[in-house]
């Protein structure tokens, strides 16, 4: 499935007192390392996720994989695809880097998905109706806003 054609699911951004490089930066290290960070992999292989392990060029690029994700598009200071499916979902998180003036930058982070059959929709439920994945989201963002400022 084309990640154009996974239902949009929601968008979260910040604006960031720094240049799209520094904001590219912290994006890079803030993903490495909350994707090292202990039970991330577990969950990765509890799931079945296609991609559980960190392997890959680093710093993260094209064909890196952390836990829950492969990168399928690096565009450095601009943008970061990444892709992933497991046994309850098919899902897509796109990071955007834009500046909005002198030495500060918007990221933003879109989120598409799509939950198949009825163990997929009470994942939904879990991860998505909770609310969870927006403090999840919320919380990438702000780690990444701080590292860069």
């Amino acid at each position: 499935m084309q990640i154009a054609t996974l239902p949009f699911i929601d968008e979260h951004a910040t604006v960031v007192a720094a240049g799209g490089d520094a904001v590219w930066s912290s994006l890079l290290e803030t993903l490495d390392r909350s994707s090292s960070r202990r039970g991330v992999a577990g969950y990765a292989r509890l799931v079945r996720a296609a991609d559980s392990t960190a392997s890959g060029p680093r710093p993260i690029a094209e064909g890196s994989t952390f836990p829950g994700f492969r990168v399928v598009a690096a565009i450095p200071g601009r943008e970061l695809v990444l892709r992933g499916r497991h046994r309850f979902s098919s899902y897509a998180l796109i990071f955007r880097i834009e500046p909005v003036g002198s030495d500060r930058s918007q990221i933003r982070a879109e989120s598409r998905a799509t939950f198949p059959g009825l163990a997929g929709g009470l994942y939904r439920r879990l991860v998505i109706g909770t609310g969870g994945h927006a403090v999840a989201m919320r919380r990438l963002l702000a780690g990444i806003r701080s590292r860069a400022e």
